[in-house]
């Protein structure tokens, strides 16, 4: 116990250690790459820096894999060099049984990443998307899917609108049943309001179809001054890119509200692939984050006498990117619809851990 108690906090020294390097690198290169994104903006380096920290837990979650198959490596070669797993192994407890603490550690870690970490990054996202509308554009662009629709915020030296619509074509550029109501500057009451039979969106603007307009101001009939269009163009400050993004992505979605929200999508009729791949996904993260530590542990849990360090380490690393970048394609064919939703977020992880497995077995047993 006390032994395991050692390796434990040995591995999560590594890990503490690491992380922190990266994370470091993280706050560095994404604060130039703010600076790139937001140049030619009024944009002070307090904000800049304020991005750049809204990003890091997004960051740190999504490399996860590979800081808890660094700390393995970091650890077993300590280790090796110290000659301790040579003396564990002579005490009688074999390299398997050495495994038991940071497997439990990637474990907890695992845990944590799903149940704590994911919301962060989650609320963390949400509020990175609406800082980076509103210092592009005055105002925040809000996009979100209920079971009444489609609903879009978007944000503009004009005021804002707010867009529903009952359905939408693909990756969302094209909406249908379209109603928008804009509202005046400085948070004023509506001015407008308009229903169309679509809305395509097309170089920096809405391409409405069989529009009809109804002024909202003060004094007037809204009914007896509405104007019909057999085609309307309104600009708007979002991108087909960011709307393919929300409606794809769930990273701004925290796991304990994707069961309500995948609910809330069937009943609208929209596809829900893509949530519950990554719903299925986050439930196997641990078990992901464990096989990743057998990958570490596989390749460098060896006496450093008998060479080939440099290799060994070197093979860990690649056969862990090879094993996260099968996890991803695995989840891409998931969210296809070319693999169940099941088999594809839970077989690369059971496949790893049986793979790291059977190579430790064989490299204590011959």
């Amino acid at each position: 116990m006390i032994l395991d108690r050692y390796f434990a906090r040995r591995f999560i020294q590594a890990f503490l250690l690491i992380g922190a390097v990266f994370l470091t690198l993280i706050l560095l290169i994404d604060l130039i790459e703010q600076g790139r994104r937001f140049e030619g903006i009024d944009i002070s380096f307090s904000q800049l820096f304020r991005l750049t920290l809204l990003g890091a837990p997004e960051a740190i979650s999504e490399i996860l894999p590979l800081l808890m198959i660094l700390s393995t490596i970091v650890l077993f070669v300590g280790l090796a060099r110290s000659s301790e797993l040579v003396v564990t192994r002579a005490a009688g407890r074999s390299g398997i049984r050495a495994l038991v603490a940071p497997v439990a550690v990637a474990l907890v870690i695992g845990v944590l990443a799903v149940t704590a970490l994911n919301p962060i990054v989650a609320a963390t996202s949400n509020r990175y998307q609406q800082l980076s509308d509103t210092y592009r554009s005055g105002g925040p662009s809000v996009l979100s899917v209920t079971g009444e629709g489609l609903w879009l915020r978007q944000g503009g030296a004009r005021g804002q609108s707010v867009i529903h619509a009952n359905g939408y074509a693909g990756d969302g550029a094209t909406l249908y049943g379209v109603t928008i109501l804009t509202y005046a500057p400085n948070d004023g009451g509506p001015v407008r309001q308009i229903i169309a039979d679509t809305a395509r969106l097309q170089d920096g603007q809405w391409n409405l179809e069989n529009a009809k307009v109804w002024p909202l101001a003060a004094g007037l009939n809204p009914e007896a001054s509405a104007a019909e269009h057999d085609e309307l163009k309104i600009a708007t400050t979002l991108t087909q890119d960011r709307i393919r993004d929300s409606l794809g992505g769930s990273g701004g979605v925290s796991i304990y509200d994707l069961p309500d929200t995948i609910r809330q999508l069937e009943a609208a009729g929209f596809s829900t692939k893509r949530y519950e791949i990554w719903y299925q996904s986050e439930l196997a993260r641990p078990l992901f984050l464990v096989a990743m530590v057998l990958v570490g542990a596989a390749f460098t849990m060896r006496h450093v006498r008998f060479g080939g360090t440099g290799l060994s380490v070197l093979t860990a690393v690649l056969l862990g990117f090879t094993l996260y970048f099968v996890r991803n394609f695995a989840q891409i064919l998931g969210e296809n619809g070319q693999l169940p939703v099941l088999l594809a977020a839970w077989a690369p992880p059971v496949a790893a851990l049986f793979l790291t497995l059977g190579l430790l077995l064989h490299s204590e047993d011959g």
